[in-house]
């Protein structure tokens, strides 16, 4: 038996081994990474229906009507007379 044969078997099973885990490890990166993508996205729908509610709101709390109230009420704005208006030309 000559040395070539003699370390080749054992470097073949070295490199079957290291293989093997190899493909283990890399299937278990791939799990967790998929499993983390499927989390940002469940995160992600949920910061999109958060978003959709507060725009909803924002329209709600910006209407004309809305916003002369709080003028009025917090404020102490009132619609000027005619005679106090003045019209400036540029």
């Amino acid at each position: 038996m000559n040395t070539l044969s003699r370390w080749s078997m054992p470097l073949l099973w070295a490199l079957l081994f290291v293989s093997a885990v190899a493909v283990v490890w890399s299937r278990h990166q791939t799990r967790s990474l998929f499993i983390q993508l499927q989390g940002l996205h469940s995160q992600r729908d949920g910061l999109d229906i958060e978003w959709g509610q507060l725009k909803i709101e924002q329209s709600a709390w910006s209407t004309h009507g809305r916003v002369e109230q709080t003028a009025r009420a917090d404020l102490k704005m009132v619609i000027p007379k005619p005679d106090e208006v003045r019209l400036v030309q540029p």
